[in-house]
């Protein structure tokens, strides 16, 4: 069924996003009907991308059922889910805007409406926004998580991204997967980038700034690696973007490939260089570009004063409108803006008298069917995927379900990982980390590898089948769900909980550390005891490097020889306490208060 006109207008109709919303209240106007004219406002055009992961074609991405929030943050953006979300931001049900930023009837919306992103499609939008505009007064940023996530991204070390980046014009980016690459790589990487590099949080360490080449450093004196911020000059105002990289980056991912640089949030840093480009570089707006996830977002934007835009990344939360955070500078205002190139952010501001006066937001969708590729950027990616396309399009099997990842718990394309661990190591229990990168597939369509590699592709792929205790799962599971459930901001990661196979357990996220997951139990209904030794295995270990084969050789094993992609099982925790929450629908198991 092809899209309406009149579908159109209500996409970008003020009730239907908030879009455009005025700083200040004021009525935002008649809407145009062309999904998108964007109207210009102000003198200051940024357009915010983040979390692509390496997606240079179009794309199907399920947004989450299960994003729950605990403690301060329960029924607060980001921690909305279907209806709730979109009774929230005041979003029409049953159309295309619901289908953008909800789950809700995804495999049905998804085949009506057509994909989203797609490196050609962005290019076009990205282009247009900037000319209707005047390039001169805009900028175009990139939260990070672009160099990782695809099979052209690790065949080429995250060149295919470099290089797609430069075509699309962006200006300035922060980084996270990123760093999954070895630091030469990396600092290769950079210099070939057009834009800047920018992260105010990432310093050399003691060691290796005596104990090796240290020409890189931006600054040998803080020892900062990176650029920590820009200034630029835009219609007439001086802007300054602070680089904000991931501040849990050596916990999260392999400390091994980045030996000599030091992270984490370093909000006192931040404070210094707002205070520092505030007095000494005269500007008249402070943005941080970050990608902490949004929840250390908020948190940063109440403790840190004088920054007056937070574009966030990491979550993957593709909020219609910013949250306005109070601290003791006034106030701050926090966006995000989804992931794998399915929006565009686009924020208009009026910069007069060394404020921001107003602005008008819109995070706009890319659907791939409505804006057509663009040639050059089509040339380079048909150039860039040329030498791979044997091993990408091999098919696999049929998806029999909607095949999913994003959500805190499990998701359809989760298990099958699960399960193909289990079977083809021969072990009772398989772990699988809750990224929540990675593509959905429809139901009735062909998985292919590259769809596979979608889900798993990083750079330390390999497997592990080893013996573990009882009491070693459940202390996996409680640091996970704490990563992910601590009320203190500051100390989660932004990712999901592990996914399971093999075993059930019940999981009450408002619990502390220690208390949050119970009655562990085996497919079988055996119950799994601290003291007894269990097979498990694995894959994306973060510390001494496994042994096993690549966990895409793993799934392409185990779909190769079924056919077919089902779930006959589904093991998502039995949750406690979190009955009502607005985070929480559609649920696949028991919740029991």
């Amino acid at each position: 069924m092809s899209m309406t006109r009149r579908e159109f207008a209500r996409m970008m109709g003020l009730a239907g996003m908030a879009g455009m919303l005025p700083l200040k209240g004021h009525a935002a106007g008649r809407q145009p009907a062309d999904l998108y004219e964007v109207p210009s406002f102000g003198n200051v055009r940024l357009l915010h991308m983040t979390d692509c992961h390496a997606q240079l074609l179009p794309i199907h991405f399920r947004e989450p059922n299960v994003n729950l929030g605990v403690a301060g943050a329960r029924g607060q953006a980001p921690h909305l889910v279907g209806d709730k979300l979109l009774q929230h931001f005041g979003i029409e049900p049953g159309g295309i805007e619901a289908h953008a930023f909800s789950y809700l009837d995804f495999n049905d919306a998804a085949a009506q409406y057509g994909k989203v992103g797609g490196f050609a499609h962005l290019k076009n939008l990205a282009d247009r926004l900037r000319d209707s505009y005047g390039r001169e007064k805009t900028l175009l940023l990139d939260g990070g998580d672009t160099w990782q996530g695809s099979g052209t991204s690790y065949k080429t070390r995250g060149m295919d991204m470099v290089k797609a980046c430069n075509a699309l014009g962006v200006d300035i980016m922060t980084g996270h997967w990123e760093f999954t690459y070895h630091q030469e790589e990396i600092l290769s990487n950079i210099k070939a980038f057009n834009g800047e590099f920018l992260a105010q949080n990432v310093f050399i360490t003691e060691d290796a700034l005596f104990g090796s080449d240290t020409d890189y450093l931006f600054d040998d004196f803080s020892g900062r690696v990176f650029k920590p911020y820009s200034i630029r000059e835009l219609g007439g105002v001086r802007i300054a973007v602070i680089g904000q990289a991931f501040p849990r980056t050596k916990i999260a991912n392999p400390s091994r490939f980045i030996p000599d640089w030091s992270f984490d949030i370093h909000d006192k840093y931040l404070q210094e260089l707002v205070d520092q480009v505030r007095a000494e570089e005269k500007v008249d707006a402070v943005v941080v570009l970050s990608h902490n996830g949004m929840d250390v977002d908020l948190a940063m934007a109440s403790r840190v004063s004088g920054v007056d835009l937070i574009l966030g990344g990491h979550t993957h939360d593709g909020m219609p409108a910013p949250t306005v955070v109070k601290n003791s500078g006034g106030e701050t205002l926090v966006f995000n803006a989804g992931s794998n190139g399915k929006f565009l952010g686009t924020l208009d501001l009026d910069i007069r008298n060394g404020r921001i006066q107003d602005f008008r937001y819109r995070l706009v969708p890319v659907f791939s069917e409505l804006l057509p590729a663009d040639a050059g950027m089509q040339q380079l990616i048909d150039e860039i995927r040329a030498p791979h396309l044997d091993w990408l399009n091999e098919e696999l099997a049929v998806a029999n379900d909607l095949m999913f990842r994003r959500g805190n718990f499990n998701g359809t394309f989760d298990q099958v990982i699960c399960d193909a661990l289990r079977e083809v190591g021969d072990a009772q229990i398989s772990l699988s980390p809750g990224f929540r990168w990675g593509t959905s597939v429809l139901k009735g369509q062909m998985i292919n590898m590259e769809r596979v590699l979608d889900q798993t592709c990083l750079t330390y792929p390999e497997t592990y089948v080893r013996e573990m205790k009882g009491s070693e799962l459940k202390l996996i599971m409680e640091d996970v769900a704490d990563n992910l459930f601590n009320p203190e901001p500051y100390l989660q990661s932004g990712g999901d909980m592990v996914r399971v196979g093999g075993f059930d357990y019940v999981c009450e996220p408002g619990r502390q550390i220690g208390e949050r997951i119970s009655e562990m139990t085996l497919d079988n209904g055996e119950r799994i005891e601290a003291d007894k030794t269990y097979k498990v295995t694995g894959w994306a270990t973060v510390g001494a490097q496994s042994e096993g084969p690549a966990i895409w050789d793993v799934v392409a094993e185990y779909l190769r020889d079924r056919k077919e992609a089902q779930v006959d099982k589904l093991n998502t925790p039995v949750l406690k306490g979190v009955k009502g929450n607005p985070g929480l629908a559609d649920y696949a198991n028991q919740v029991l208060s």
